[in-house]
């Protein structure tokens, strides 16, 4: 079998000629009508968004209905290239957290629980935004000011979602990472951006157990010279901590109480700041140096979430959406600013497998979610320990479920559809925390084809190029993107002369976006498959190809729980060979029998030419917290380079397995 087919892979889903008409569908009609033209197909209607993007997130301004002050003199100077960087919607004036909080009524906005919490609270959009007043309103009696940088060390609750809004009204600029970070990985993020501000914890839940955070919380405290006051949430009720050994520390009540006058919360403002004022820091993994300040935009990051809510989602006031995140995950950013529409949110804090793996799909039922985001790892984890929730479950509510953090194997959609739900979009999706929003992703006007993301973003150019620049289909490339889109990042803190952000982004094909990623795009279906990061390109005798190719074949063998592909270079720079590490499953043996089954399953799954050299056993596997194997940092331990940035790594003792091992010193 070859490795790349021409021919469409096996249809899931296909849309039902009789459904009601989705937002989709009336943009199309819309532009119809107005540009005068006849777009019949997504595909038709995505080239037009491409070729015409001034006029597409015009449109998506005006759809959405986006809340402002002044409104833009030009969308965008179109002279401009996507290496220029250029302004959009040119001085217009607008809020985040007024977008999002447009809603004052008592329809809820916001459900929250987690492990260990013993019941689902819930909070109306008028209780939310005097939530948000009042957290507003004691950050500037403490002397927060728009620019201020706040920052959280925080679960995913509703104090993190009304932080977050606070600062946005004020001005003010958001970042956050999650309390499984190191106090390593917390500072190398957090002293770059100075915060006055830092809320977080006393403790969490996660794996049956209570994790106390003051300790961690006081040593990332010492580190940030900058502060002025550090907020305590009570998040573990029955944890008894005296917070005193923190510097700077109060409580969460009495920091609200500091905002009140004369008995009374002042009421909400939004300071209104242009299109491409700082709303939130984001920062790469720093698995191979430390991580980089990616800035991002309020108008930038609120037009391309209202775009994927409205059109890819096809979302409103009905849905309820329950995305498995942490606080500091971009996909946490993207699913709070469904608020905008209406719809409600679930935020869910600590493992979604305790006290047993049915906990998200109880939720869904409970609470009637209508569509569940997660991490592909998840769904392959469920697999294994023979969940099978449409046996179990109603689901009646549930319309879709989205996947992302890695790419998700073709055997996962047929789990989804064979044992969740058939009638159903299963949406992988991609982008990253570079663009705070994803390039490819979910739709309901087309079909969902085994292996394969749906489709192209509208308004994103996306194509893959091979070596020369040159756009190919059918094969791997480099994923890259040829015109501007709102919600690249404005700069990178700290990089006066953007020269780290050129690097980034523009150093390999001159003046185009290139993301680092490798895929396919299947010319008949329109389809993606990601074939893994660039920068873990395997390329042995010259043949260039993904490591998620090989785990897809790998992974499918039951012995296997674990693995992960990277290259290793000669020591004279000619050669460079694919070394692939097994982690067995409980009970299973490396040995003979199983290298040879997977080397023949390569051969014939793929080609001779993806067969690894070496094939070894592994006892763990380094992931980031976000959940992705990080292929660059293994890399520099096989070659006996050290590997500093450790605190993005959920396991990051696991990094010193890879030093010195015995098979690979003599290449």
């Amino acid at each position: 079998m070859e490795s790349h087919s021409t021919s469409a892979p096996k249809l899931m889903w296909s849309p039902d000629p009789d459904q009601p008409k989705t937002n989709m569908d009336r943009l199309r009609v819309l532009i119809n009508e107005k540009y005068n033209v006849n777009l019949k197909t997504y595909k038709e209607l995505h080239r037009w968004s491409c070729d015409n993007y001034s006029e597409f997130w015009e449109e998506v301004w005006h759809y959405a209905n986006v809340i402002h002050s002044k409104s833009y003199e030009e969308v965008i100077d179109k002279n401009l290239g996507i290496a220029d960087i250029p302004t959009w919607f040119k001085g217009s004036l607008l809020n985040f957290a007024e977008n999002l909080l447009r809603y004052n009524d008592d329809m809820i906005a916001v459900y929250a629980t987690g492990e260990g919490q013993k019941e689902v609270k819930r909070k109306t959009h008028k209780e939310l935004r005097q939530y948000v007043a009042q957290f507003a309103a004691a950050m500037k009696k403490l002397g927060v000011q728009k620019g201020d940088r706040v920052v959280g060390y925080i679960p995913n609750c509703i104090e993190a979602l009304v932080a977050m809004l606070a600062s946005a009204s004020i001005g003010a600029i958001w970042s956050s990472t999650s309390p499984d970070f190191g106090v390593v990985g917390v500072l190398e993020r957090f002293t770059q951006i100075q915060p006055k501000l830092i809320i977080s914890v006393n403790a969490v839940h996660y794996n049956g157990k209570i994790h106390g955070h003051l300790d961690k919380l006081e040593q990332v405290v010492r580190g940030l010279p900058d502060l002025l006051k550090v907020v305590v949430i009570p998040f573990v009720d029955d944890f008894k901590a005296d917070i005193s050994s923190v510097p700077l520390s109060t409580t969460l009540e009495e920091f609200l109480l500091g905002g009140v006058v004369d008995g009374e919360v002042p009421e909400l403002t939004f300071e209104q700041v242009p299109f491409n004022y700082p709303l939130v820091i984001m920062y790469s993994s720093g698995t191979t140096g430390v991580p980089k300040c990616m800035v991002h935009s309020v108008g930038g990051t609120l037009m391309k979430h209202l775009s994927e809510h409205i059109f890819h989602n096809n979302m409103d006031r009905n849905d309820i959406m329950l995305y498995y995140t942490t606080a500091g995950w971009m996909m946490w950013n993207w699913m709070v600013t469904a608020l905008a529409l209406g719809s409600a949110i679930v935020l869910y804090d600590g493992s979604p497998l305790v006290p047993h793996p049915n906990v998200l799909w109880d939720l869904v039922d409970q609470l009637k979610v209508t569509i569940l985001g997660t991490g592909a790892k998840w769904l392959a984890v469920l697999e294994d320990m023979g969940v099978h929730p449409k046996k179990t479950h109603k689901l009646d509510s549930l319309k879709a479920i989205l996947s992302t953090g890695s790419p998700l194997k073709p055997q996962s959609y047929d789990f989804v559809y064979n044992d969740i739900k058939s009638d159903i979009v299963l949406g992988s999706i991609s982008g990253g925390t570079d663009i705070i929003a994803c390039f490819l992703g979910q739709n309901w006007n087309v079909p969902v084809y085994r292996g394969e993301i749906q489709c192209l973003l509208l308004g994103c150019d996306m194509q893959s190029w091979d070596e020369s620049g040159k756009p190919v289909y059918d094969d791997s490339g480099e994923l890259v993107c040829v015109t501007p889109f709102p919600s690249m990042p404005v700069y990178f803190w700290n990089d006066k002369d953007g020269s780290k952000y050129r690097n980034a982004y523009f150093n390999k094909f001159e003046g185009v976006w290139a993301h680092g990623d490798y895929c396919l795009i299947n010319s008949v279906t329109g389809g993606v498959v990601m074939l893994g990061r660039s920068d873990g390109t395997l390329n042995p005798n010259g043949v260039r190809f993904g490591s998620a190719e090989i785990y897809q074949a790998v992974e499918s063998f039951k012995e296997i729980q674990d693995s992960v592909c990277v290259s290793q270079r000669s020591k004279d720079g000619v050669d460079e060979r694919v070394i692939l590490f097994l982690k067995m499953a409980p009970g299973s043996e490396f040995g003979s029998t199983v290298v040879d089954s997977i080397k023949h399953h390569i051969r014939t799954y793929l080609s001779a030419r993806h067969v690894p050299a070496l094939i070894l056993p592994i006892s763990d596997i380094p992931y980031t917290i976000s959940g992705k194997k990080v292929e660059v940092a293994i890399k520099q331990a096989i070659a006996g380079k050290p590997v500093l940035q450790r605190g993005a790594l959920s396991n990051p003792d696991s990094i010193d397995l890879f030093y010195n091992i015995p098979q690979l010193q003599d290449y």
